[in-house]
């Protein structure tokens, strides 16, 4: 049996290339625990080079899921957006080693892109763009050659490159907007809104038929912060907490009204100071691998 140890090694790299494979949480921590039930079944030895063997298994367990989540997601009522995570920024100053957080690859905007791709583009580019794995072990995943496969990683990063949203990569840039964002919504100051709203901002919320939410993108400064303030009319503040946490590595914003059991996560794309793109999930069923009281 293939060592426990090993395996723990290499989980984080695994989930991060499911996460991103997948777009959603719970379809990434399937595919690292399938991962590791046919890692323990694999006899000593059997694996030359854990860290390829193991990616390549996770990968392909993704790879085959994309198919019947493809067609899930064109059933989806309203825009699909990928599950959100969630956490509490670290105090003090940050190792930018550390930080994978304004890595792009991992931003609720790129995934969202990464969903107009195919199975196939959207795997190949992750695996060599992100994660650096040499073409030929990414042509055992998808089950091509190895020259088909870098023409997938072409055309998927010429296409990210046209439609990924102009963003920032300056994390005190992006906090201080999203502060101004906020400071205006719970103050119900359209104007302040409009200041910090880029005037070609889109807005895509994630209520998957479940609660209501927009069906389709919102466009435009003046109609997002109408919509916005009309959102968060009900929202009772002795009920309703507003917090700013780290949505996928860079700072967003969620909402918890506990009376009336609601909760959001919306994810910023800033630019030059102003925000050019929120995506807003609230449908539950996406939320509910985080706690929300303890954030």
């Amino acid at each position: 049996m293939a060592e426990l140890a090993e395996f723990e090694k290499q989980r984080s790299r695994l989930w991060g290339i499911a996460y991103r494979i997948t777009g959603s949480v719970a379809d990434a921590e399937d595919a690292v625990q399938e991962s590791w039930l046919r890692w323990e079944s694999l006899p000593d030895g059997e694996a030359e080079d854990p860290r390829a063997y193991l990616t390549t298994v996770v990968s392909r367990i993704c790879y085959d899921q994309l198919g019947s989540a493809r067609a899930r997601r064109e059933a989806y009522v309203g825009p699909w957006l990928p599950e959100p995570v969630v956490t509490v920024a670290a105090e003090g100053p940050e190792d930018p080693q550390d930080r994978v957080t304004l890595d792009e690859s991992v931003g609720v905007a790129l995934l969202t892109v990464l969903e107009r791709l195919t199975p196939a583009e959207r795997t190949a580019f992750i695996l060599h763009d992100v994660f650096a794995v040499p073409f030929p072990e990414i042509a055992d995943v998808v089950g091509r050659t190895s020259d088909s496969v870098r023409q997938l990683a072409s055309r998927a990063r010429r296409r990210v490159r046209a439609e990924a949203p102009r963003r920032s990569v300056d994390r005190d840039e992006h906090r201080r907007t999203v502060d101004a964002f906020l400071t205006a919504v719970m103050g119900g100051d359209f104007e302040g809104l409009l200041e910090v709203l880029d005037p070609e901002v889109v807005w895509r919320s994630d209520g998957g038929g479940m609660v209501v939410a927009a069906r389709l993108p919102v466009l435009g400064d003046e109609k997002v912060a109408r919509f916005v303030q009309r959102l968060t009319r009900d929202f009772d503040p002795q009920t309703m907490r507003a917090l700013v946490r780290d949505v996928n590595g860079a700072p967003g914003v969620v909402f918890v009204d506990s009376a009336n059991a609601r909760a959001g996560v919306f994810a910023f794309t800033v630019h030059d100071g102003r925000i050019t793109e929120i995506s807003a999930v609230v449908n539950p069923n996406k939320l509910q691998h985080l706690d929300l009281e303890s954030l």
